[in-house]
């Protein structure tokens, strides 16, 4: 099944899903052998929403960009839910001097790369993480 994409109160402005479908799906299967099955659903939000979730699931009393639930339960299948406060990733994108199709790109990579096992709590892992999200941003674009 395809990566879903839903709105939550908000717009994405998020285009051409089907291709960034069928690259997470690759991007999954590069990084997880043997997968048959890739389910993500990435529900893109407001603050509020996200605070609300991570409050409630995690007991963080923070705004952040993205929230990840890994639900895998059946062998050789990914399963996931990545909230995204679009807010978030538009001031973001500000902040850091980005466009903001391309910050949100990389938190949607982001989210998939934790379920593919990467972490970004340790100095080391997060400079990991920023260069596969910085490799998947390019092989994305790279045709686009």
């Amino acid at each position: 099944m395809p990566a879903r994409f839903y709105e939550q109160e908000v717009k994405s402005k998020l285009k051409d899903k089907r291709a960034l479908s069928a690259y997470l799906d690759s991007l999954a299967n590069k990084y997880i052998k043997g997968l048959k099955k890739v389910q993500l659903t990435y529900i893109f939000c407001s603050d509020n929403y996200l605070l609300g979730i991570n409050k409630e699931f995690l007991n963080h009393d923070t705004l952040t960009d993205i929230v990840t639930f890994d639900m895998t339960g059946e062998p050789n299948t990914l399963t996931g839910e990545i909230y995204i406060s679009i807010e978030r990733v538009a001031e973001n994108a500000e902040k850091f001097g980005v466009d903001y199709i391309n910050e949100l790109h990389r938190v949607i990579f982001h989210g998939a790369l934790h379920l593919c096992g990467f972490k970004d709590k340790k100095k080391a892992d997060k400079e990991l993480m920023r260069k596969k999200e910085d490799e998947s941003l390019a092989a994305y674009f790279k045709n686009k």
